[in-house]
């Protein structure tokens, strides 16, 4: 055990503790991936600086927002007091709901004149990110603005819990193309919404960005946990932010279990990971150098008094007694292992596997472990990733079965193709119109159908060998495909037809036998419910997901670590619900050691004993 006594002295450990009520800017931003407690941090640091004598307000625009259970009081989109703390007030602001309202104000004056297909296919275009992230960022303006939030006397502060990414702010960035786009548009419409409502608001946007980009007046706090793929997530969103003008950040690293209980195997394994992951960051770009930890906690951070001994540094929360948290066969929990999903993929014959989920929850583990699990039976497979950060062949490694193939569709290499074909097919057209044509290639949409049309190939090979994808477009991409308002005419200009593969894709998928849908995900409450909304957006591209893998479960460790023994309590009803939401459940155990390389993958897969 003295390798877990020196991890728990490590660098990480010995980062210096956030102190709440420290932020000095009118506006923090807390940004991160799902389920890395960016709204617990922003929530005690508004309780932090509350009980610090300033005037807080705290507010989401996360769909999923959870800051009524955060602080277990009703939650609207109004400023509400928080019960029993003087100066300190929360709202939710739905983004949907603003989405829903571009989309009625597109749709509404043609109902009865367009045939419905033409409605549906406009309604469908205003389903996607672009539109949510417009239409949240129009929540920021108003508070943002001049005016600020309608909190009487006024705030000191507003802490944001999910701030704007870089893809909105470049997205605000392209008026000449949208503008222009968006003019010659039948429906005058684009994913971004209605022209008129972007030029209603392009005041305030011009000075909502100049807020956020004023260090005087913003901060924004990157909030990760001490893994790889989190620490790799928050680098990119660190440099698209600053890329965006937001130059002033700290990195908070939340869910240190600085120390492991003496011992105890797992936990010293634990937080041996949690250092490693933290000194192999060193390499990474966009990290901000101002840094900052938090305390892996063992109880639900619900409720002031969690919040309030979270603010004033007691690490663990309300305690309970060591116990082992191994109990198989306990009620709600599903059978461990993959090894039966691998059989079914082996039975059905060679068929195209997306594996799908949020950033973080280890779908590139669980895409590379079927992959060599399935070659390894003598399947011919072929690993592939749409993943920005291709982190697919640093999992599988090398060594691999001859029968699996790894490949990897780059985004970039993607978008410079799609729009060396848009801009041959656009030679005759004169100056200006060249030059709109070329910012709008640089907005962010274009990605996705460059992508897509990548995407469409590599699916097609799924006749003679699997096809698992590492990153799968979502179900409103892939509604994209009915809606010749917007994908049909992308795509047209770009090929003058709709090619075969793209046009045969959407049948494929959903077709049971043909395509199986495996989403990914932790049982963590906001994991849990970002996959849930995932599934629902296949649903509406008429697309069932396969079953469901629930990464890193702790019930059956045997850890008698007080924080992750009752973190593995907390799992349960997550389980529970997960096992509500999918007709198949798998679950895999947090592995003592990084599932990475052939050989480890084949084991989490139960193709190989582990030695």
């Amino acid at each position: 055990m003295a390798a877990a006594s020196q991890a728990g002295q490590g660098a990480l450990a010995a980062l210096p503790r956030l102190g709440f009520d420290h932020w000095d800017t009118r506006f923090v931003l807390f940004t991160g991936k799902g389920g890395v407690g960016k709204t617990t941090v922003a929530a005690a640091s508004a309780l932090g600086l509350a009980r610090a004598g300033r005037r807080v307000l705290v507010v989401s625009t996360d769909p999923a927002s959870n800051l009524a259970d955060v602080f277990a009081q009703p939650v609207g989109a109004q400023p509400t007091p928080v019960e029993g703390v003087a100066g300190l007030w929360v709202a939710d602001l739905d983004p949907l709901a603003a989405a829903a309202a571009y989309r009625e104000a597109v749709v509404g004056p043609y109902r009865g004149v367009l045939p419905d297909s033409a409605l549906s296919a406009i309604e469908e275009q205003l389903s996607g990110a672009c539109t949510v992230e417009v239409a949240a960022f129009g929540e920021f303006t108003r508070l943002l603005g001049a005016d600020g939030p309608a909190v009487p006397g006024g705030v000191d502060h507003v802490i944001f819990d999910t701030a704007p990414t870089g893809h909105t702010l470049r997205m605000l960035e392209l008026p000449r193309a949208w503008e222009e786009f968006l003019s010659t548009n039948d429906a005058g419409v684009s994913c971004l919404g209605p022209l008129s409502a972007l030029e209603g608001q392009r005041a305030a946007y011009a000075a909502a960005l100049a807020a956020l980009r004023d260090p005087a007046r913003t901060a924004v706090a990157l909030v990760t946990r001490p893994e790889d793929g989190a620490l790799t997530e928050a680098a990119r969103t660190g440099a698209e932010l600053a890329g965006g003008g937001l130059d002033r950040q700290v990195l908070v690293v939340n869910g240190i279990l600085s120390e492991p209980a003496a011992g105890d195997g797992m936990a010293g394994a634990f937080a041996g990971r949690q250092e490693r992951a933290w000194a192999a960051c060193a390499s990474l770009d966009g990290l901000p150098a101002q840094r900052f930890g938090v305390a892996l906690v063992g109880s639900e951070l619900t409720g002031l008094d969690a919040l309030a001994a979270l603010a004033g540094g007691e690490p663990r929360g309300p305690q309970r007694s060591a116990v082992p948290t191994s109990r198989p066969g306990a009620v709600g929990e599903p059978p461990v292992g993959i090894e039966d999903l691998v059989d079914a993929l082996a039975r059905s014959g060679p068929s195209l596997v997306l594996v799908m989920g949020k950033g973080g929850v280890g779908k590139t583990t669980i895409a590379g472990a079927l992959g060599v699990a399935l070659a390894a039976r003598g399947e011919a497979v072929t690993l592939s990733t749409t993943d920005p950060a291709a982190h697919l062949a640093a999992t599988v490694g090398a060594g691999l079965p001859e029968t699996l193939r790894v490949e990897r569709i780059d985004p970039e290499v993607e978008v410079a193709r799609y729009s060396a074909e848009v801009l041959a097919g656009a030679e005759g057209a004169d100056g200006d119109a060249r030059a709109v044509l070329e910012e709008d290639l640089r907005s962010p949409c274009t990605e996705e159908i460059a992508v897509f049309q990548a995407f469409a190939q590599t699916a097609a090979g799924a006749t003679d060998r699997h096809v698992i994808l590492d990153t799968a477009p979502t179900g409103h991409t892939l509604l994209l495909l009915d809606a010749t308002l917007s994908y049909h005419r992308q795509l047209a200009r770009a090929a003058g037809v709709v090619p075969e593969a793209v046009a045969g894709l959407l049948p494929a998928l959903r077709d049971p036998q043909r395509t199986k849908v495996i989403v990914v995900t932790l049982a963590e409450t906001t994991p849990v419910a970002e996959a849930a909304r995932l599934v629902d957006d296949l649903g509406r591209a008429g697309i069932a997901p396969y079953g469901w893998v629930v990464n890193n479960t702790l019930g059956r460790s045997g850890t008698t670590d007080p924080v992750l023994a009752a973190r593995a309590e907390l799992q349960r009803p997550q389980l529970a619900r997960v096992r509500r939401l999918a007709e198949r459940v798998w679950t895999l155990p947090w592995q003592l050691e990084p599932p990475v390389g052939a050989e480890r993958l084949a084991v989490l897969a139960g193709a190989a004993e582990a030695r």
